[in-house]
């Protein structure tokens, strides 16, 4: 329906290559699976299908048509603690329009996200497309002075915990720090009373004044102005409030991002399979990476895409039965006794013709023959 083509991409890339850009700097490796080959050149298992495809498009960037659009989907793998809905190896999907420097492009992705989860059998007020914009936040950093980038980190980590801690905790993540119920203290951002205010002020906007101190920030002033174009061509486009709108709290954890981001978030709440409430949360998201190809052509090259996570989705969309989790009762097995074994064969080969599985027993030797 987009007009998009697709691409493969490998699952082993030079760790150069793959660039160091998740958050999660506790881990071996920064969240990535590594090793050497007999070259002791590094090589990583790709941890999403965006880096490996600037690669790719940079390496072929005379050749293909601008902008060039694409997708593909395939295994990644994340060396991070596994938990609910977090897997170290699962399957993604994704879509990119590389070339297209304008929140248009950008605005299209957030369509398709939100096309895409109704063509699963979403329904919508389901689901909902969130999006922000990186030079908004970077217009919040600007009012704070921060200098320091892992400070800075802290404060973007917080925002993004807004919805599983709410406003009380993102709070105390922004200030001295939080101690969670098992006891484990979170050490904090170390922000000023007047700093934490302003910067959950700017995170629960909606469409109130902006505060005096962000409209100092031109590229914080940029990244508004583009919202406001994404909102613009959306709600022109017959998608409303309800299916895409602005949420300043989204942050997307991957740091390659440059401009907008945006985040696919299912509103549905079931339960698991001991009785107790889940709320699906995230199943994907994307956003602008302006400088991902540009590490290897040494140009600027505009791109933007958006990612699904298809084993999260997929056990969701399987709790909340669109997918068959019907109970599957096993084949008709044919069990042989004596005589000619074709004639066994031609049983079971009638059965699975009429749409009946079965199997035809063969672990007696004797009979085999």
């Amino acid at each position: 329906r987009y007009g998009f083509e697709p691409v493969e991409t490998p699952a082993f890339e030079y760790t150069d290559a793959l660039g160091k850009f998740l958050p999660d700097q506790d881990r071996p490796n920064e969240g990535v699976f590594s090793f050497q080959d007999d070259d002791e050149q590094w090589i990583s298992l790709r941890y999403d299908l965006t880096a490996p495809l600037a690669r790719y498009v940079a390496e072929n960037f005379d050749t293909l048509a601008k902008p060039y659009r694409s997708y593909r989907f395939g295994w990644v793998f994340r060396n991070e603690k596994p938990g609910p809905g977090r897997f170290r190896q699962f399957m993604q999907f994704d879509a990119d329009t590389v070339g297209a420097p304008t929140p248009a492009a950008d605005a299209e992705m957030c369509m398709m996200a939100a096309d895409t989860m109704e063509a699963l059998g979403i329904p919508r007020g389901s689901y909902v497309v969130k999006v922000n914009n990186r030079k908004v936040l970077d217009g919040v950093r600007d009012a704070l002075g921060i200098q320091d980038d892992g400070q800075w980190l802290t404060v973007m980590r917080a925002i993004d915990k807004l919805d599983r801690l709410g406003i009380d905790g993102v709070k105390q993540l922004l200030g001295d720090g939080r101690k969670d119920e098992s006891g484990d203290f979170t050490k904090g951002a170390g922000l000023k009373e007047a700093d934490v205010a302003l910067v959950v002020g700017s995170v629960e906007q909606r469409g109130a004044s902006v505060d005096p101190r962000l409209l100092e920030s031109k590229i914080g002033k940029e990244g508004r102005d583009e919202l406001d174009e994404i909102s613009r061509i959306v709600v022109s486009s017959g998608y409303g409030e309800d299916r895409i709108k602005v949420d300043p709290s989204v942050v997307r954890g991957l740091e390659y991002y440059t401009g907008a981001v945006f985040e696919v978030e299912l509103l549905l709440e079931t339960k698991d399979e001991k009785g107790r409430p889940v709320r699906f949360g995230s199943v994907g998201g994307g956003g602008r990476y302006d400088g991902l190809v540009s590490r290897f052509r040494g140009e600027p090259v505009p791109a933007t895409g958006f990612s699904i996570g298809v084993s999260r989705l997929q056990a969701a969309l399987t709790m909340i039965g669109k997918l068959d989790s019907g109970k599957e009762y096993g084949p008709v097995v044919v069990t042989v006794f004596g005589g000619d074994i074709a004639e066994y064969q031609k049983m079971v080969a009638s059965l699975r013709n009429a749409g009946i599985r079965a199997e035809l027993y063969l672990g007696n030797p004797k009979h085999s023959i």
